[in-house]
């Protein structure tokens, strides 16, 4: 029915809003949470709420520090708010204020909102699914939220969010990681990316890659992070093409695919290159900053 624990996560986030938030704008927060909690019947005193938090809270980046953003995945195991912002963590309150013992009630509430709301809306909404009670009911509105062609609300479902990995099936997973590369996102900053890999996204990916090369396109060497547990006869071509290009980059993503996998050719292609394995062995080359590094250089 949870996936956190209601009671912990609400002073949480009034905390960080008390480290931003102006006094006057923590009070009228304050005022709508009783007036939330205290509600019945339409829901009116949440909605009116909802709609005006951007006005009284406004939109500035939360400040997390290093024990914040512990604190935050001790809550739940994945919930990183590190780039939410005043206006996400105040909608996120309201949402889980809303009374939720009736489940038909809670539940129609939500998904009149989600029908209902604006950009910032839907992004608050999407990013806050990984806390809302009753999660195995939403999973077709996350599947919706990743077809949308709004980039603010994708990143909110998609990225730094472990509610994919957590309930998403395998068909909707895979659509998920194929369209984070085809918008161009960083693959890195999905959560349970290398747990949530298989054969099935293998394949797809590598397909996906050769669409790209015939059209004299390039590939990005995120692709290829949950595809190296699963070399084979197939796929391994595709490493060997990538040792041949001529970014270093390229080299890099092919020998960390490698030093996945446990098909006896990718191991002797590693070990064909030394430096690679070295770096990948000691730490210092990881798939985390192959798409820092992609990211980086995307701007």
């Amino acid at each position: 029915m949870y996936q956190v624990d209601i009671q912990q996560i609400q002073p949480f986030l009034l905390r960080l809003l008390h480290q931003i938030a102006a006094p006057e704008a923590i009070d009228w927060l304050s005022r709508k949470l009783k007036q939330v909690s205290a509600s019945s019947g339409t829901g009116k005193e949440f909605y009116l709420a909802f709609s005006s938090v951007p006005r009284y809270m406004g939109k500035a980046p939360l400040q997390l520090s290093e024990a914040d953003l512990a604190e935050a995945q001790r809550l739940r195991k994945g919930f990183n708010p590190a780039n939410w912002t005043t206006d996400q963590a105040a909608r996120t309150l309201l949402i889980l204020t809303l009374p939720h013992t009736d489940k038909a009630e809670f539940l129609t509430q939500i998904n009149k909102l989600f029908s209902t709301a604006d950009m910032g809306e839907l992004v608050a909404l999407y990013a806050a699914m990984p806390l809302l009670p009753y999660p195995e009911d939403f999973k077709a509105r996350a599947a919706e939220g990743f077809r949308t062609n709004m980039g603010n609300v994708y990143e909110a479902v998609a990225l730094d969010n472990p509610y994919p990995a957590d309930y998403l099936d395998e068909a909707a997973w895979n659509q998920m990681v194929l369209k984070t590369l085809f918008v161009g996102k960083p693959l890195f900053r999905i959560y349970g990316i290398d747990r949530r890999s298989n054969a099935r996204l293998a394949h797809i990916l590598s397909d996906y890659a050769h669409e790209r090369w015939a059209a004299g396109r390039t590939v990005s060497p995120e692709l290829w992070r949950p595809v190296g547990p699963f070399i084979d006869d197939i796929i391994i071509k595709d490493i060997r093409r990538l040792f041949d290009q001529p970014e270093e980059i390229q080299h890099e993503a092919a020998a960390l695919a490698c030093a996945q996998s446990s098909y006896p050719e990718a191991l002797e292609l590693l070990k064909a290159h030394p430096q690679l394995k070295n770096r990948i062995d000691s730490g210092e080359l990881t798939w985390d900053l192959i798409g820092a590094e992609t990211l980086a250089a995307q701007k």
